[in-house]
């Protein structure tokens, strides 16, 4: 059973910059990076792995690293940790030109997790719902949506009446080819609420540093 946690607002570091952002200046910011994915790549390559999968993967791990990244807030308004947050993203059916979201238990261990979400994708990918496992889907999850037709320098949501969203949004793009590397951009968007520039900087610099070493590959 996933548990969210209640966060002791007496001893909160950040109780007045949550306050400040939840009440006041509701903030959401976005950030943009490019990742070098060419080991990866290479990595996934030699051992018959998928790449969406394992990009979901290392999201999924530094995501659940921080607790910032996996907030969340109760009936009453306050705020709270979940225990675990799993990833929710987009399978896209090219036929009907539609997207469905799914979204798979994270694991630890990189094989069990590709394998999971190379099924769930094979399963689904001629959904023709919005949400072919069911809705209202699980509370604790975080979006990614891929956009591997195109790349992009920034790229941002804008969510009508979404201030009580406080998960972490990522969209990833098209690979870019510059000499004999691999670039791939990925987009974070947060409620400021939940984090600042210090850790979107310290989750996007670690899953840069996770896809730099892709010896979790096998």
């Amino acid at each position: 059973m996933v548990h969210a946690h209640p966060i002791d607002l007496e001893q909160w570091p950040r109780r007045a910059h949550f306050e400040h952002y939840r009440h006041r200046r509701p903030t959401y910011f976005a950030l943009t990076v490019g990742v070098d994915v060419t080991r990866l790549d290479a990595q996934l390559r030699t051992h018959g792995r998928r790449t969406y999968p394992a990009h979901i993967w290392a999201l999924a791990t530094v995501v659940n690293r921080h607790e910032e990244f996996r907030m969340t807030v109760d009936d009453d308004g306050n705020p709270a940790i979940w225990d675990v947050t799993h990833p929710s993203f987009t399978v896209f059916n090219p036929r009907r030109e539609t997207f469905s979201n799914i979204w798979a238990h994270y694991d630890r261990d990189f094989r069990t997790f590709h394998d999971r979400v190379e099924s769930l994708i094979a399963e689904h990918r001629d959904a023709t719902s919005l949400f072919p496992q069911g809705f209202p889907p699980p509370s604790n999850l975080f979006d990614i949506s891929s956009l591997p037709w195109v790349s992009f320098d920034s790229f941002t949501l804008h969510v009508e009446n979404g201030w009580s969203h406080y998960a972490p949004v990522f969209t990833l793009g098209k690979f870019t080819h510059q000499d004999d590397r691999l670039t791939m951009p990925v987009s974070l968007q947060i409620h400021h609420a939940a984090a600042d520039g210090f850790h979107a900087s310290r989750l996007l610099n670690e899953l840069s540093e996770l896809i730099g070493a892709p010896d979790w590959v096998s």
